[in-house]
């Protein structure tokens, strides 16, 4: 037998060597067989693909059901404010694309953690004196759901556990289950406009805990945290010795009424790992660039966190480049009106749906102070000719052809997601289409204890 040494790429002194040993017969070389095998097809799918499991998905797909074929879909489901046109990015933005794109000098490949001068200008434009940043702090990544995963993966091992808002964003549960971790659900409270059940959240820490997610502003609820609410978030985290995941994807989409904080400014020992990017505030999700920014002033993740960072991020070796050579002239160039114009258009819509909401039987909005969303509970027991939330939405649909999520997506039953984002004669159409349908199916106490006796 001739043995054959392939030495594939390293790095250091000693590149790693593959010894492969080859059968030689004549004047051909043919792999050696290996001896009992009897080759047969048996290509599985992975373990990892069968724990990825999105609950919106899987919901959604479930439902098959038909709208109404009288009235024309008002879909209030879907966190996209680019469907239907009526908030466009920024005309700076578009431009420094194109700008970019026409000067051919973004088209190779950049560091997998991005360009530098792209992470500079990310650090510039979030650095304050509470919470300081360089560029070495800035992880760029393809969206804000990339940075969540890798912040997931650097931070948990299989069999820890992370700790997750109930209602709550549903790709956080989908992306740990496929790494095999743990998801522990706190609780949200709607009567405190969505504030932590900090004793609840307390209570589930224990030694496999590996991070704490905080999402403010909040999907689905519309919520924001006060600044003395994050300090006892904070406080929690401290006393308990966990790092923050910070998910800011939202962050600066409050309301005129209220003030965004970024958690890491109200923390000096905590590390915290803040994801964001420009999907939301810039209007432009499918350009798919976000960030992490590593805020660590105790030194608590060194550099294991930070090279772990880098070693995931040479997985698909980082976002759009042309993107990211946009990034410095969207991030210091777009015009405050936009930003201004942005969140009056969704403040007047959240108004509208609010009030609209509040005033049908059975229905009980909780009021948003932010993002893009607004959570209604369904008093079930005014409506017990269904099961639960999915059945109440999935008639919704059918006769009145308005789909708004189940908020059974988010892990809470008996409420709906509504998206604001859609224009405002459609959110009014909306409204009283559903408020048509509660009345024709809203029963009193009465009604309510009759039906029941009936079934």
């Amino acid at each position: 037998m001739d043995s054959y040494l392939i030495q594939v790429n390293g790095h250091g002194d000693h590149a790693p060597m593959l010894d492969v040993h080859l059968k030689s017969t004549g004047n051909t070389i043919s792999p050696g067989k290996a001896k009992g095998r009897k080759p047969r097809w048996a290509v599985r799918a992975s373990e990892m693909s069968k724990k990825t499991f999105n609950p919106v998905r899987a919901i959604v797909d479930s439902m098959k059901v038909e709208p109404n074929p009288k009235k024309a879909m008002i879909s209030l489901s879907l966190g996209d404010p680019t469907v239907f046109g009526n908030l466009p990015t920024n005309d700076e933005v578009t431009q420094a694309v194109k700008e970019v794109l026409d000067s051919g000098q973004y088209n190779g490949y950049a560091p997998s953690v991005g360009y530098q001068s792209c992470r500079e200008a990310v650090a510039a434009y979030y650095n304050c004196p509470e919470a300081p940043l360089k560029a070495q702090d800035v992880i760029l990544t393809s969206g804000c759901s990339q940075a969540i995963e890798l912040a997931l993966a650097v931070l948990a091992n299989p069999g820890q556990n992370i700790l997750v808002p109930r209602p709550g964003f549903s790709l956080y549960k989908t992306l740990a289950l496929s790494m095999g971790i743990e998801v522990k659900l706190y609780n949200l409270l709607p009567e405190k406009a969505w504030e932590i059940d900090l004793e609840h959240l307390e209570s589930l820490v224990d030694e496999k805990t590996a991070c704490l997610i905080v999402n403010n502003p909040s999907n689905p609820c519309g919520s924001v945290f006060s600044k003395s609410h994050l300090q006892e978030i904070v406080a929690v985290a401290s006393r308990q010795c966990v790092p923050i995941l910070a998910d800011e994807i939202y962050g600066d989409m409050v309301f005129a009424d209220c003030k965004y904080e970024p958690i890491a400014t109200l923390s000096t020992n905590v590390p915290i790992l803040s994801c964001g990017g420009l999907a939301k505030r810039w209007l432009v999700p499918g350009w798919r660039m976000g960030w992490i920014l590593i805020h660590d002033r105790r030194d608590i993740f060194g550099n294991e966190i930070r090279d772990g960072l880098l070693r995931l991020s040479q997985r698909i070796l980082g976002p759009c480049t042309i993107v990211q050579g946009a990034l410095e002239r969207i991030l210091h160039r777009t015009p405050p009106e936009f930003y201004h114009n942005t969140l009056s258009i969704l403040k007047s819509n959240a108004d509208l749906c609010y009030a609209a909401l509040s005033a049908i039987p059975g229905l009980q909005p909780v009021r948003p102070a932010g993002a893009m969303y607004l959570m209604v509970e369904i008093e079930m027991e005014h409506f017990p000719e269904f099961e639960n939330d999915v059945e109440f939405t999935e008639r919704l649909i059918s006769e009145q052809s308005v789909f708004c999520l189940p908020a059974t997506c988010f892990e809470y039953p008996n409420f709906f997601r509504v998206v604001i984002t859609v224009p405002e004669e459609m959110i009014l159409e909306a409204c009283s289409r559903i408020q048509e349908f509660c009345e024709m199916h809203y029963q009193g106490a009465e009604g309510a204890q009759d039906l029941e006796c009936d079934k």
